[in-house]
């Protein structure tokens, strides 16, 4: 295992788990207690986590791992999600991206998409998020609408006044979220305030709202509101997802669609 893939399964595991023992982690990823310690020293040092002795905690109280250090964790439902997505787009739409693991997959399935490969436009791709509008920026047949604003370092989105202006002019056909958690009573969410204020006025400035999001984001809550499970047209999520928590979708008036 490369020292990259090593840090990146030690701080989901971090996440997840909020503390972890060297011996446990060495037990995890089977490599050496001296690797482990030696990775969680270095890491301490970017103040990815913090240094305890035997081990290592999260950094902070409200903890969001950086999109950089992502891996494939349920790589493959994300991919099925983000084909579904793909495919409830018409050609010469408006399509609003937040940023994220999932849209990032979303617009990578639009972009292979046989009956988009020439147009003028064959979608029109409005997006805060700097990755999203580089890998689409090659693609001639998409015009690309990146909004202004401040780079938040984490998920590589543009936050701030300076996007409010863009999206403020501008309608979409549809909106796609991205988000850490997606409740019935209390609607859609983020980690942080700037970036929900974002994602929620793509809500607004779209005609329909299509919420990408694994079954683990279902059901919970997060700091930062988006908007209403009203506001929300279609759930595209995976199969692992229990029925009642399909039914109370359901019963809230989104159209639930499991991949």
């Amino acid at each position: 295992m490369s020292r990259d893939a090593r840090w990146k399964a030690l701080l989901e595991l971090l996440v997840e788990r909020g503390r972890l023992d060297v011996e446990e982690a060495a037990a995890e990823l089977e490599v050496s207690a001296a690797t482990i310690r030696r990775d969680f020293d270095q890491l301490a040092e970017q103040q990815m986590l913090v240094r305890t002795r035997g081990g290592a905690v999260v950094h902070g109280v409200s903890y969001e791992l950086p999109l950089r250090y992502k891996t494939a964790r349920r790589a493959s439902e994300k991919q099925r999600i983000a084909k579904a997505v793909a495919g409830l787009v018409s050609p010469g739409e408006a399509v609003g991206l937040t940023g994220g693991t999932t849209t990032t997959e979303v617009a990578r399935a639009l972009a292979v998409r046989a009956d988009l490969t020439s147009g003028s436009p064959a979608l029109t791709i409005v997006t805060n998020a700097l990755n999203i509008a580089s890998e689409l920026a090659v693609r001639p047949q998409f015009k690309i609408v990146l909004t202004g604003g401040v780079a938040r370092p984490s998920s590589y989105e543009l936050i701030g006044p300076l996007a409010d202006g863009v999206l403020s002019q501008i309608t979409m056909d549809v909106a796609v979220l991205g988000v850490v958690a997606f409740d019935v009573t209390h609607g859609a969410a983020a980690h942080d305030e700037s970036e929900a204020a974002i994602n929620r006025l793509l809500c607004q400035r779209a005609e329909r709202v299509v919420v990408a999001a694994d079954s683990s984001k279902l059901g919970q809550r997060a700091f930062a509101w988006i908007c209403a499970t009203e506001a929300v047209d279609t759930l595209v999520t995976d199969t692992a997802v229990d029925e009642g928590t399909v039914g109370r979708f359901e019963e809230a008036g989104v159209r639930v669609l499991t991949v």
